[in-house]
């Protein structure tokens, strides 16, 4: 079944998919075929696990449909693991040692590795839907451990992605080098693109917040859609066009940054 779109049994047709899986280059996998997992911890939550070493990531990102109360109530994370949570629509309730977050659609929290992050959904009985994200932190000398994050998009400036107008990025976390990752959004209006297909040891988890596109993924052109996720591996080629009328195409994505390559 795809339990996203609620669909079981026989399908009229033959079976098919967008989803491209090719590990340690890239994925695409689209809704519909994800599958739900149950995972220790969290309690009345349908959960996909997206990108992750499996597949050839450093990284894992789940996508969270949180019912009822439900969320993660033992502890996310900690013991040297980092964790980021986006609301993609709902309410919940994070928290962090002891202090509470009030998260809305748009709203997320960085927590560092020390530190566990626990949720539970706050949306008067209805569903919450997350982007969840996690990742050993990379230490390195003389850098301290970076702090708890929080915010909203809907306060973040979005600028002029290396002097484009018609694409503008969000930066979700602080240019701090104590952060071994960091979180964006990048937005592409109809038509726009990137300036050059980018090739770069860096490695990304991106989950499809609105519109369409072509993505040049390790140079094959892959059309994806909202709600489609995309794993881009170190070194795999990678730009797009937007495409479409109506919507921008953006997506929120993760990068590993500021640390050297280890041996």
């Amino acid at each position: 079944m795809g339990y996203l779109n609620h669909q079981q049994g026989y399908r009229e047709g033959l079976l098919e998919t967008r989803s491209v899986v090719k590990k340690e280059a890239y994925a695409v996998l689209t809704p519909d075929g994800l599958v739900n997992n149950v995972v220790p911890g969290f309690e009345d939550c349908d959960m996909s696990i997206l990108g992750s070493p499996r597949m050839g990531a450093r990284f894992v990102d789940y996508l969270v449909t949180v019912k009822n109360n439900g969320g993660n109530k033992e502890g996310f994370g900690g013991d040297g693991i980092q964790t980021f949570l986006y609301v993609v629509y709902g309410n919940v309730t994070a928290t962090v040692d002891g202090q509470t977050y009030e998260l809305t659609e748009g709203g997320y929290i960085y927590v560092p590795p020390h530190l566990e992050l626990k949720f539970e959904n706050n949306n008067n009985g209805e569903d919450s839907r997350l982007f969840l994200y996690k990742k050993r932190y990379q230490e390195a000398k003389n850098v301290s451990k970076p702090e708890v994050v929080t915010g909203n998009v809907n306060n973040i400036e979005a600028k002029a992605y290396e002097g484009m107008e018609e694409v503008l990025v969000q930066d979700l976390l602080p240019a701090d080098i104590s952060f071994d990752m960091n979180i964006h959004i990048l937005s592409f209006k109809p038509g726009a693109s990137h300036g050059y297909i980018e090739t770069h040891v860096q490695e990304h988890g991106a989950y499809v917040l609105s519109g369409r596109g072509m993505y040049n993924l390790d140079n094959d052109w892959m059309p994806v859609d909202k709600g489609d996720y995309i794993f881009m591996g170190a070194y795999a080629l990678q730009a797009t066009y937007a495409v479409g009328l109506d919507e921008p195409f953006a997506y929120i994505y993760s990068k590993d940054a500021n640390r050297d390559i280890e041996l």
